[in-house]
């Protein structure tokens, strides 16, 4: 990546990727998958899930080595930034991935941590961390029972499987399961005593946080 591309926002990189994927979908398709995202949008599952002030859940989560971790261990070093997203299948995903991964350097200035969680399988962690270079921990949500008690798991819909199944994503095989949930892409800043200070939840997936708004959160905590 050169100097100037690593220098745009997420947005930025988001908006560029969509004006070279958007042209190659046929428009029954994306009509379909707009149509669904618009749908889930309405339903308000967003709006249900734990925001600013709630007490973040305990967890006892796997990281790509099966190794156990938990939030308590995280907290006792400083305030965790965490960060659901649907899995390394996900193109927005991994945008956003990338570009915390290019900002780890100034969230661990602030004496935060990063974690990220999605339900994939351990092994489906191993195979991101090598291809993206990640330097942070990235935990399995088996099932989604964090996901769940945050209230951000929504199923993903039956008219859009077969688009997913054309373009080779395969849920099933990387979350163990064929229940066909996912969690909404959401973060958190969570302070020492486990509350969220800050909270960024959308189920439009295309919209993300942005980094420095990060770190300019994790600067007044």
């Amino acid at each position: 990546m050169d100097q100037l591309a690593s220098h745009k926002s997420l947005a930025d990189k988001i908006q560029h990727f969509q004006g070279q994927l958007l042209p190659t979908i046929p428009e029954h398709t994306l009509n379909t998958l707009m149509r669904e995202l618009r749908g889930l949008v309405a339903a308000g599952i967003a709006e249900k899930a734990i925001n600013k002030g709630a007490r973040f859940p305990a967890f006892n989560l796997p990281d790509a080595d099966n190794e156990r971790r938990s939030l308590s261990d995280f907290l006792s070093n400083g305030p965790l930034v965490v960060s659901f997203y649907r899995g390394a299948w996900c193109p927005y995903c991994n945008l956003e991935i990338n570009a915390l991964q290019q900002r780890l350097p100034d969230i661990h200035a602030t004496g935060a941590r990063l974690v990220a969680i999605s339900p994939q399988l351990p092994d489906k962690s191993i195979e991101q961390i090598s291809n993206s270079n990640l330097s942070f921990d990235v935990l399995s949500d088996i099932g989604n029972i964090l996901a769940k008690q945050c209230g951000l798991v929504f199923t993903l819909p039956k008219s859009l499987r077969p688009i997913y199944e054309a373009w080779e994503i395969d849920i099933p095989d990387h979350n163990g399961d064929s229940s066909f949930e996912l969690p909404i892409p959401a973060t958190y800043i969570v302070d020492t005593t486990g509350r969220v200070r800050h909270a960024h939840i959308d189920m439009d997936y295309t919209r993300r946080l942005e980094p420095d708004i990060i770190i300019e959160q994790l600067g007044n905590i």
